[in-house]
């Protein structure tokens, strides 16, 4: 750093006579300043006693730390920041500290407002964010396991499908009690996915269309017509053969999810002539009963 000489006198550090420039000038006084010398000692050193050029040949230099006198507020001006820190409003600061509200906000203005919702509100908030980023995810992972699952079936073989039906139909269809002995096929659901597994299963069993008697059962305040033409294709028939719907009183205090616009009902499946094959049906699932339980009699299941 080159020094510039200052003549005796000139209170401007040479800048008044000539012998310095600003830019000399400011680089000693920065470079001063970062020796950690105080404005004082800086003063006297360049010879620079004028307080406003002083001032600018200073400008953005931090004084050092030994030149900061102590303030008796600082350790409340510490405690202020940190009970805001703790989220409490400058009420509260107020009231803990005894200080002016003016003074807590020139000490606090930069930290983070509090959040001054319940908690239940804060929970609700947090949950949501949560699941923002958590519920997605979780999506994928589910669709992943799904499809690798579908892929591990591949095709179906008649006995498979057989099998399949059986243990359908003795879980989702109607069974015959040892206080009423009704040998009648009749099978309900609202899963399209498993109407189509039914009626395949049927039609293995050589069922024919002449056997089927399709009902819909759907509310009342459902759109009914448009129920009807979509099990009517589910089951591949024409609208006008299904016979007629079965319509539920509506209950205005229902606490039931499928409400919406996808809400179609159930479709009743009834096949007539149906005694030999209800026994056919419930002999196989013994026979599924017994097969997994070896070395033991099976029972036949006249509860369902």
């Amino acid at each position: 750093m080159t020094q510039t000489r200052h003549g005796r006198g000139d209170d401007t550090g040479g800048l008044r006579n000539g012998t310095a420039s600003f830019e000399a000038l400011r680089d000693q006084a920065v470079a001063l300043r970062r020796q950690g010398l105080s404005r004082r000692q800086i003063r006297d050193r360049l010879h620079v006693h004028n307080n406003d050029i002083l001032t600018r040949l200073l400008e953005g230099e931090p004084p050092p730390d030994w030149t900061r006198r102590p303030n008796a507020k600082d350790d409340l001006r510490a405690r202020a920041r940190e009970l805001r820190l703790q989220g409490m409003t400058y009420d509260r600061i107020q009231l803990e500290l005894g200080c002016s509200k003016s003074s807590i906000s020139l000490w606090v203005r930069d930290l983070p407002k509090p959040d001054l919702r319940s908690p239940q509100e804060q929970g609700r908030e947090g949950a949501h964010k949560h699941w923002s980023i958590e519920g997605p995810r979780r999506e994928a992972e589910r669709s992943a396991a799904i499809d690798a699952a579908r892929s591990e079936v591949g095709t179906m073989s008649d006995r498979e499908l057989f099998l399949t039906g059986v243990a359908l139909y003795w879980a989702e269809g109607s069974k015959s009690k040892p206080y009423r002995r009704d040998e009648s096929v009749i099978f309900v659901n609202s899963d399209p996915g498993i109407i189509r597994v039914y009626l395949a299963w049927l039609k293995l069993l050589d069922v024919g269309p002449s056997r089927l008697r399709f009902r819909v059962m759907v509310h009342e305040t459902a759109d009914v017509r448009g129920a009807e033409s979509y099990w009517a294709a589910i089951a591949g028939v024409d609208p006008t053969e299904l016979q007629k719907t079965t319509l539920k009183k509506h209950n205005p205090q229902t606490v039931r999810k499928n409400t919406g616009e996808n809400y179609r009902g159930c479709l009743v499946v009834r096949v007539s002539a149906a005694r030999d094959l209800y026994r056919r049906i419930e002999g196989t699932w013994c026979g599924i009963v017994g097969a997994v339980n070896p070395g033991q009699n099976s029972e036949m299941s006249d509860s369902g």
